[in-house]
């Protein structure tokens, strides 16, 4: 069954006809040096590094995961994705990490613990690790995007959906490689232009759909089982359907969740569009922005929402059908499991030739005559399936043409989360394993080659992990609350505490990664809380243990690193160093950084939950959110941005911070 008409199917082919040359073209100048290839020369514009971090947070998988959750809650779906979706780490990132790790003047994480922790063999090996880890995390993040588009493509084309990914994942991949960090940049700019556009599109529509808050409520309590769909405000208990029971206690899970990337946000900033910006200011300036445009998500995601509600009433008047047509499956196919549940269904649709009769009619009798438009949103627990929401409202509800056009907004939000990740990993294993260990001496065309191979094993590890994985969310939530939970404390700790040194953070690193993959291996289905409770407490354990264990970072590195970063925390002995108005001044940034981060939590949260208000026009609610983000623009108007437009008072804008007294 084809799921598209031509027209979408000429729109698909011509974006990605240009994608591949736009990779071409840039192909040229990103060859010109590594620093170019992997940072674009430290010379790209603020603006569109904000793009480009808009883009790359702007995934499929994850914008799928999240309107399957305002399907089941509404909009207090929000506070659910206070774990990852609502990128909570950004507030951090606009404030005050994204300028400390830019002063460095690094490549990568990696080479940053090197600025860090001094040029030792322990230094080094934690550079190699830190590698590593960051290219596992690659990975795995590759696999959830992966999994998420094979549930997509299935959807919309007659193709196997592995194979319709592959074939995707390939395509981006050549330009990902011909480019580098330029041909990521190019491309997230168009794509954002077209993400931007889609976004006003489905949330006009479904704005127009909603005749008052009351009905929707009404029908969302139907299809949902949610009496209080439309109510913003977290719930001690929401009812959630099977597979989904642990986010019920929504305020409960919406506080653990901001505790995690509170720590998480602590230590973040160490991405390549800091290390390549050109000044403080346009880091917190690019920050900024990508918050403005991640904003626009939200009413996409409730919108499609939205229209999913409508869909599913429309669908299955008795919900009951549900179990049965998955009953009518199992019968045929008892050894399935939920990674491969979506793959069957799909085949069944697009080919019902290849399967017995007695499946096909026997689906018809429980669905209806129109049994292949209703069984992708089926299921593997027997209910409807949330993850495929955003594409069953594509197929059903948007007209040809239009619909053409959001499935390649859909697939520019993967190409530019894939781009930027894989791009930000291979600059991690050239710069910091084969150039610092394997080849000193290599050249330019040496060092491109090897970035070369590096991505095309990254991507296919990647798709390889992503067929095996169960559903989105399962995979989602293993990779941040153990996976990276594992990695919290000693990012954390490095940046505020003057006693952490390279052996705490091998351990804490080492500790933390061994307890995740352990636990992913032995424990699967622990509870998500259970699991970053683990995997932290071995990471701080690890990282204080050894810290305190062996010798402290030498004075001469910490200095170093002291004077150029200028971080808060944890620093006696480097403080008292430092006196006069240079003391005054580093205090006075510190003080307004750490006040301006509550202000920029309340203000981001905020700005995702009014435009939400307006799609389902709970209006009451809205002027109620308003003032509160009021108050967190307030604050961020006195505590960083004032500051932000006055400059740092220690270096010129463009220069990298120095120390005359470096080792």
């Amino acid at each position: 069954m084809h799921s598209l008409a031509t027209i979408d199917y000429v729109i698909i082919a011509g974006y990605l006809s240009l994608s591949i040359v736009m990779g071409l073209v840039m192909s040229r100048r990103a060859s010109s040096s590594i620093d170019h290839y992997f940072l674009g020369g430290r010379s790209v514009p603020w603006y569109l590094l904000g793009v480009m971090g808009m883009a790359n947070w702007f995934d499929l998988t994850g914008t799928m995961l999240i309107t399957s959750f305002l399907y089941m809650l509404g909009p207090r779906g929000l506070f659910i994705e206070f774990r990852g979706g609502a990128v909570l780490i950004l507030a951090f990132m606009i404030v005050y990490t994204g300028k400390w790790h830019r002063r460095s003047g690094c490549m990568t994480g990696a080479e940053w613990g090197i600025y860090r922790f001094g040029d030792n063999k322990v230094a080094q090996g934690m550079r190699v690790f830190g590698a590593v880890m960051t290219i596992t995390t690659a990975v795995m993040m590759l696999a959830y995007l992966v999994r998420g588009a094979s549930l997509f493509l299935g959807t919309f084309f007659p193709f196997p959906p592995l194979y319709t990914t592959l074939a995707l994942v390939t395509l981006t991949t050549l330009y990902t490689v011909s480019s580098g960090f330029y041909g990521v940049v190019l491309t997230d700019l168009v794509q954002g232009v077209i993400i931007m556009i889609t976004c006003v599109i489905i949330g006009f529509m479904a704005w127009h759909s909603v005749p008052d808050t009351a009905s929707l409520s009404a029908v969302a309590a139907q299809v949902t089982g949610n009496p209080d769909w439309t109510n913003a405000l977290p719930a001690w208990q929401t009812p959630m359907p099977p597979g989904y029971e642990a986010y019920s206690p929504v305020i409960l899970m919406a506080a653990f969740y901001l505790m995690r990337h509170t720590l998480g946000g602590l230590g973040t900033g160490a991405e390549a569009r800091y290390f390549g910006a050109r000044s403080d200011r346009d880091c917190g300036l690019q920050s900024f922005q990508q918050a403005l445009m991640t904003m626009f998500r939200w009413p996409l995601m409730m919108g499609f929402a939205v229209m999913g509600i409508h869909l599913v009433h429309a669908l299955y008047p008795d919900t009951s059908v549900l179990q049965h047509a998955a009953e009518v499956i199992r019968q045929y196919a008892p050894q399935t499991t939920a990674a491969h549940w979506h793959d069957l269904t799909a085949e069944i649709v697009n080919s019902p030739d290849k399967f017995p009769p007695e499946l096909v009619q026997g689906l018809r009798s429980v669905l209806g005559t129109d049994w292949a438009a209703k069984l992708p949103l089926i299921g593997y627990q027997g209910t409807v399936n949330p993850e495929q929401i955003l594409p069953a409202v594509l197929l059903n509800l948007v007209p040809n043409g239009l619909r053409g056009l959001i499935v390649v907004a859909m697939f520019a939000a993967m190409m530019s989360c894939k781009n930027g990740m894989v791009n930000g990993s291979c600059a991690y294993f050239v710069k910091d394993i084969y150039q610092a260990f394997l080849r000193p001496k290599a050249s330019t065309r040496e060092l491109l080659v090897a970035s070369y191979v590096a991505t095309l094993a990254i991507v296919l590890l990647g798709f390889y992990f992503g067929v095996a994985a169960s559903s989105i969310n399962d995979l989602w939530g293993w990779i941040i609350m153990s996976l990276m939970a594992g990695q919290l404390a000693p990012g954390l700790l490095r940046l505020y505490w003057w006693r952490c040194n390279a052996w705490g953070t091998a351990g804490g690193c080492i500790l933390g990664a061994l307890g995740a993959v352990l636990q992913r291996i032995f424990y699967p289905h622990l509870p998500e809380t259970t699991q970053f409770l683990f995997t932290t407490c071995l990471s701080f354990v690890g990282t204080i243990g050894a810290s305190l264990l062996t010798a402290p970072t030498p004075m001469p590195v910490l200095r170093h690193f002291y004077r150029t970063t200028r971080p808060f925390g944890w620093w006696r002995p480097l403080h008292s160093e430092i006196t006069g108005e240079e003391r005054v001044a580093m205090d006075r940034e510190n003080r307004n950084d750490i006040i301006a981060v509550p202000f920029t939590l309340l203000w981001q949260v905020t700005l995702f939950l009014l435009p939400m208000e307006l799609v389902i026009k709970s209006y009451t609610a809205f002027w109620c959110t308003l003032p509160l983000f009021l108050i967190g623009a307030g604050g961020m108007f006195v505590f960083w941005w004032r500051p932000l437009l006055q400059g740092s008072p220690f270096h010129r804008q463009g220069e990298l911070a120095t120390d005359p007294d470096a080792p």
